[in-house]
């Protein structure tokens, strides 16, 4: 019980790096000395130096013959840091307790073999699923080439996003609009659709939090035909701004978006618009492990028809638009129920006015292809 307590304690350490630290995974790190924590560490942003190494450092000298609990096995490579298993090595820890197994190639059980041949006491698998939960966006990037992707809709009852002449400013309350900006802040990219930056001009910027890092602005749009005078445009070059656009965007189009400081990324398409798997196995490669999309109906579509939709937390307001307000969910060519995508209920609360239910995918079906 008390090993859980404590790798509790390093899971919400971890969950601090969230957004902040990609390419690099988000632990935490929590070092324990005669039922006494000696030492903290979650990983920092821009992703170093590691979670092990800070703990270690608040620790000191009380490290030796200490507990460490970590979220995430400890990297055994030299990157641009040393290896984590060397320096808990070298701090003469006793024990380390490891939630779950790095997947990475450069890692996957070689640091805890260095840990065991050091003479330090292993344990592995406490609060496993939890931490698999956390990490699953790394994990992800890793085994499959593509981040982790929420998928955020703020509807009507009636599922509808806008009225029939496209106005969308606000279906939900103050309250649900704050909790949307903390979760902006939790991922390392938010993402629209190229209809949504053209219909609603969107900043995509975390606000109402204090001083903090920003999110990349994501927009994929085929032919890149997007407001070069828009917010977007204007801050591109203080703020991330990558476009996943086609290979057929018009190369004027490409050029005066890298002057105004946007990073291009080309995708293949699936029919007439981009395919999904393209664009987040793109975002993958740039080392994105979270990605938070807003819509619009088009790419939400895309994305559920791709299978890529691995959370779903949707914000219901209590009014109703009728058929003629626009959907939140574009045509996806189904005939059969069996075909649909489906989730499974995490939580439901209200916030403010507004009902807010968080979706996971239904378990036991892929995680995307």
């Amino acid at each position: 019980m008390t090993d859980r307590r404590y790798m509790a304690l390093a899971l919400s350490l971890g969950r601090r790096g969230q957004g902040m630290c990609w390419p690099n995974p988000a632990v935490g790190c929590v070092i324990v000395k005669d039922a006494r924590i000696v030492g903290r560490g979650f990983t920092q942003p821009g992703g170093r130096p590691h979670a092990e190494p800070v703990a270690l450092a608040q620790a000191g000298a009380a490290a030796r013959g200490a507990t460490a609990y970590v979220t995430l096995e400890p990297c055994s490579h030299h990157g641009k840091t040393p290896p984590c298993a060397e320096a808990l090595i070298a701090a003469g820890v006793a024990r380390v307790v490891v939630a779950v197994e790095d997947s990475d190639a450069r890692v996957s059980g070689r640091g805890l073999e260095m840990l065991r041949a050091a003479g330090i006491e292993v344990t592995l698998g406490v609060m496993a699923e939890e931490a698999a939960r956390d990490l699953q966006g790394f994990f992800l990037k890793t085994d499959l080439g593509r981040p982790f992707l929420t998928l955020k809709l703020a509807t009507t009852l009636d599922g509808r996003i806008a009225t029939a002449s496209g106005e969308s400013q606000w279906i939900t309350g103050p309250e649900a609009r704050r909790e949307v900006h903390a979760m902006r802040l939790r991922h390392d990219a938010v993402m629209v659709g190229g209809g949504t930056a053209r219909a609603d001009d969107p900043s995509l910027t975390v606000r109402g939090m204090g001083a903090t890092a920003q999110p990349v602005r994501v927009v994929v749009s085929r032919r890149l035909d997007l407001p070069l005078m828009g917010n977007l445009a204007r801050t591109a070059q203080d703020i991330p701004v990558w476009i996943a656009h086609g290979q057929d965007a018009d190369p004027n189009l490409q050029q005066t978006w890298r002057d105004l400081g946007a990073e291009l990324l080309p995708c293949g398409l699936e029919g007439v618009q981009l395919s999904a798997t393209s664009v987040l196995r793109a975002l993958g490669k740039r080392g994105l492990t979270r990605v938070f999309c807003e819509g619009g109906g088009a790419l939400a579509a895309s994305l559920l028809a791709a299978d890529m939709v691995d959370e779903l937390i949707t914000f219901s307001a209590g009014m109703v638009l009728g058929a003629e307000g626009h959907p939140a969910i574009g045509a996806m060519g189904l005939a059969r129920l069996a075909e649909a995508p489906k989730f499974d209920l995490i939580s439901q609360r209200a916030v403010g006015r507004d009902i807010m239910s968080v979706w996971h995918r239904l378990e036991g079906r892929a995680a995307g292809r």
